[in-house]
C-alpha cells in the first residue's frame, strides 16, 4: 500500500510541475476566455487556474464561444466534455430527443446515491418516476408538507429569529436555512424530526456529510475516473470525506429503516404513514416491478436522493434570495407591499411579484448549477456539434441564466419585473431557457412543494423580520454540485415593527 501511495504522490507532483510551467509560459491566456490546449494536459491548466472563480469564468467562456465549446482533457484521461447552454441543444437533449439513459459515467460519479432516482436509468428510472409522481401528488403527503413546514416555522424558526433579534446575535443565514430544510425534508422523507434547528443550534453530521459529498462529486467531473477511484480506495484528499459521508448516511438510514420496519409489523390493519420510507416499504410491486420494498439498501438509496434534494436545493434558493433582497431593498419593499395588500394565507398563488422575485433569484443563482447528459448513440446537436455515443455533455445552468443572447443585455441584473406579463400575471419561460427545475420527462417532481415551502418561509420572514448583512464578507459560491455560499452569509436580525 505504501508503494501505491508513493507512486500516486509522484504522479500528482509531476502533474503540478507541468501545470506550473504552463502558467509561466502563458499566464494571460489561462485567465481569459480562450482555453489553450497543451500537449498531454489538454485544457486542464486553464480550468484549474479558474477554479476559485469557476462559475463566473464559465459564463465568460460560453459567451465567447457562441454558447457551446468542446473541452479537451489530459490525453487518455477520459475527461473530454462538450459544454453547452444553447437552448436549442437543451431542448433537443432533454425533451425532443430524450434518452432514458444518463450514460455509464454518471452512475460512477454519483455512486454515493446508489440506485436513487438521480442515478437511475431505463426501466428502473421509469418505475421510480411513476411511483415518485404518485407520492408527491398524494393528498396526505401534500398536507404533511404544509403542516410540517408550518409547525417548523412557528415552533423553531420564529423562536430562533426572535432570540437572535432580542440578543443582537450574528447568525449564518445559510446554515439556518439548511437546518430548517433538513428538518422539514426529514419529516417528509423519513417521518423523523432531527430537530437540528433549535435555539441551541447543535451540530449535525448529515449536513456536513452532504456538503463534503457534493464538493467531491463536483471535482470528480474534472478528474480521470481512475484517479479519483484510486484516491477513494486509499482514502486521501476529498475522496476520504466522501467515504466518511457514505458511512454517516448508511448509519443514519439503518437506524431509521429498522425503526420503520418495526412500526410496520405492529401497525396491523392501520393505513401506513405517508412518508417516503414507509411509502416505498409498501409500494405495489405488481405495478412497479423493479422496486424492492424489502431491500433496506434500495430504500436507503431512493430516500437519500429525495432527502438531499429537499434539504439542499430549497435552502440554496432561499439563501441567495435573501442575499439579493439585501442588495435590492426596492424589491423587498415591493414584496412586502404585495404581502400586506394582496395576501391570502390560503392562496399563495396571489403573490405574483414574490413568485417572480424567487424565479429571478434562481435564474441568477440556480440551486443545481449543472446538468450532466450522455447520448446513447451518436447524434448531431442543433448547434451543429457532433457528439458520440456515451460522450459527456455538461449544461451549465448557472451560465445559461446569465447569457445575454438568451436573456438580453441586462441578463446579469436582478429584475423580477422580467417575469411579469403585460396583464400583471406571471410570465412563463420555456424550460430550455429556465432550466432550474430540469426539463422534459425528468422535470423536478418536487417543484410544486419546493415553491410552496419557499413562499411560506419568505412570507413569514418578510412580514416580521429584517436582515442586515455583516459588512466585509466575500460572498461567492463554492465549487460544488449544489450552489452554496463558500463561507455562508452572516447577518443580524431585527423585528419588523
Amino acid at each position: 500500500m505504501s508503494n501505491i501511495i508513493g507512486l500516486f504522490e509522484v504522479f500528482i507532483a509531476f502533474i503540478f510541475v507541468l501545470v506550473f510551467q504552463c502558467f509561466l509560459l502563458c499566464k494571460k491566456s489561462l485567465g481569459g476566455t480562450f482555453l489553450k490546449s497543451w500537449p498531454f494536459l489538454g485544457m486542464l491548466p486553464g480550468m484549474l487556474f479558474n477554479i476559485p472563480c469557476f462559475f463566473d469564468w464559465i459564463v465568460e467562456v460560453h459567451e465567447a464561444n457562441d454558447m457551446t465549446f468542446a473541452f479537451k482533457g489530459p490525453w487518455f484521461s477520459g475527461t473530454d466534455k462538450l459544454f453547452t447552454v444553447d437552448p436549442r441543444n437543451i431542448s433537443h437533449m432533454l425533451s425532443s430527443n430524450f434518452s432514458k439513459s444518463k450514460g455509464p459515467e454518471f452512475k460512477k460519479i454519483f455512486d454515493i446515491l446508489g440506485d436513487g432516482i438521480v442515478t437511475a436509468d431505463m426501466e428502473l428510472w421509469e418505475d421510480l418516476r411513476k411511483s415518485g409522481h404518485s407520492l408527491f401528488h398524494h393528498q396526505n403527503f401534500l398536507k404533511l408538507s404544509v403542516s410540517s413546514t408550518t409547525s417548523k416555522l412557528n415552533d423553531d424558526l420564529v423562536p430562533f429569529l426572535d432570540k437572535a433579534a432580542e440578543e443582537n446575535n450574528v447568525i449564518d443565514l445559510q446554515d439556518v436555512f439548511q437546518r430548517f430544510m433538513f428538518d422539514t425534508a426529514s419529516i417528509l422523507m423519513t417521518g423523523y424530526d432531527p430537530m437540528s434547528l433549535s435555539t441551541e443550534i447543535p451540530g449535525y453530521e448529515f449536513g456536513e456529510a452532504a456538503d463534503f459529498a457534493e464538493e467531491a462529486i463536483f471535482y470528480r467531473h474534472l478528474k480521470p475516473v481512475i484517479l479519483w477511484r484510486l484516491q477513494n480506495l486509499i482514502g486521501v484528499g476529498i475522496e476520504r470525506k466522501i467515504r466518511t459521508a457514505s458511512e454517516i448516511f448508511n448509519s443514519m438510514f439503518s437506524m431509521i429503516i429498522s425503526s420503520r420496519r418495526k412500526e410496520e409489523i405492529s401497525r396491523g390493519e392501520k393505513e401506513p404513514a405517508i412518508n417516503a420510507v414507509t411509502y416505498y416499504m409498501n409500494v405495489d410491486t405488481t405495478k412497479y416491478k423493479l422496486l424492492k420494498p424489502g431491500n433496506d439498501t434500495f430504500i436507503r438509496d431512493v430516500v437519500l436522493s429525495l432527502l438531499i434534494a429537499g434539504r439542499d436545493t430549497t435552502s440554496s434558493a432561499l439563501t441567495w434570495f435573501f442575499w439579493l433582497l439585501s442588495k435590492h431593498p426596492q424589491v423587498l419593499t415591493k414584496i412586502r407591499h404585495e404581502i400586506n395588500t394582496n395576501f391570502d394565507p390560503t392562496d399563495l398563488e396571489t403573490l405574483v411579484y414574490l413568485h417572480a422575485a424567487l424565479f429571478e433569484s434562481m435564474r441568477l443563482y440556480p440551486p443545481v448549477p449543472f446538468n450532466h447528459k450522455s447520448p446513447s448513440k451518436s447524434d448531431v446537436l442543433p448547434s451543429g456539434h457532433k457528439v458520440e455515443a456515451d460522450s459527456k455533455i455538461v449544461i451549465c445552468i448557472y451560465a445559461l441564466g446569465r447569457m445575454r443572447s438568451v436573456w438580453g443585455e441586462d441578463a446579469s441584473e436582478f429584475k423580477p419585473e422580467r417575469w411579469i406579463s403585460e396583464n400583471g400575471g406571471l410570465k412563463r419561460e420555456p424550460s430550455s431557457k429556465f432550466l432550474v427545475f430540469n426539463a422534459g420527462p425528468r422535470t423536478c417532481l418536487g417543484k410544486h412543494l419546493a415553491l410552496l415551502q419557499m413562499k411560506m418561509v419568505s412570507v413569514e420572514i418578510i412580514q416580521n423580520y429584517n436582515f442586515k448583512v455583516v459588512e466585509g464578507q466575500k460572498i461567492e459560491p463554492v465549487p460544488s454540485i449544489i450552489l452554496r455560499m463558500k463561507n455562508g452569509i452572516k447577518v443580524t436580525v431585527s423585528k419588523n415593527i
